[in-house]
């Protein structure tokens, strides 16, 4: 609904910066200290960088060819890419066959969910866009387990207030030049899309991601992508009356058993 009306990187620009201002509104609500030792700094530009400039410029960009549906399935790799870092970087985070094998059976539910897009990557420059778009979840996939590395110690609010105002101010520029020629059209659709984004999309579920990769698992946290087009499915129903088809049903039952088996202990 966004790229409505505006463009892929300004958009993203304006996103994150709105999102990064209203998170730092809270900083001194919180009484957090920013940008206290070297370590807390290199965190904010990764982030910035992977989790946030590079992945969702892509993501911009792609969505203007890729169906919404297979962009969902294709960032749905996030998990499995989460499990294979994990297993090599983070201590205690070694990938067991049952965990392995919930992320896989949670990946192809959301397969199934969203399997009717699959036949539109033969139209024009989807293929190419879906490929490109692989690169999404693989920078967030290093974002995350670089944050859970590295982070311990550094304020949610931090983690992610600064990265998201870092991102608005590099991408804007690039912005600027590279959109300059297109029209930027604040209608109400595209900007309702843009605020719910910056504050209900960003702002609050990255500082609570943040939170919780300090608490828990790099692996376990990453789960809850496989959570959102369940939420979509189920909301989508109510609000705007799609039918809920068998094969939606199965894609759900399989997203909440590979989540399930996932993170079950012993």
């Amino acid at each position: 609904m966004g790229l409505q009306g505006i463009p892929p990187l300004t958009g993203v620009a304006l996103r994150f910066s709105i999102a990064g201002l209203a998170l730092l509104a809270l900083v001194p609500v919180f009484r957090v200290r920013l940008g206290t030792t070297r370590r807390e700094r290199w965190v904010w530009v990764s982030n910035a960088l992977l989790t946030f400039c590079i992945s969702y410029s892509i993501l911009y960009w792609a969505e203007q060819y890729v169906p919404s549906g297979l962009a969902a399935v294709l960032f749905a790799t996030f998990p499995l890419l989460v499990a294979v870092l994990a297993h090599f970087v983070l201590p205690g985070e070694r990938l067991t066959w049952m965990s392995g094998l919930g992320v896989v059976v949670g990946f192809v539910g959301v397969a199934v969910i969203f399997s009717e897009d699959f036949d539109k990557l033969l139209g024009p420059q989807v293929a190419h866009a879906a490929t490109v778009m692989l690169l999404c979840p693989l920078c967030s996939a290093v974002g995350s387990v670089t944050v859970k590395k590295w982070g311990g110690g550094i304020h949610p609010l931090s983690t992610a207030a600064v990265p998201m105002l870092l991102c608005g101010l590099i991408v804007g520029p690039i912005a600027w030049i590279t959109e300059s020629d297109r029209t930027v059209t604040f209608s109400g659709p595209s900007t309702l899309a843009l605020f719910y984004l910056a504050l209900i999309g960003s702002a609050l579920p990255f500082t609570l991601y943040f939170w919780l990769l300090k608490r828990l698992p790099a692996t376990q946290v990453s789960l809850i992508n496989y959570a959102v087009p369940v939420v979509a499915v189920i909301v989508g129903h109510f609000a705007l009356d799609e039918p809920v088809t068998l094969r939606v049903l199965l894609g759900a039952a399989l997203v909440i058993v590979g989540t399930a088996l996932s993170v079950r202990k012993g």
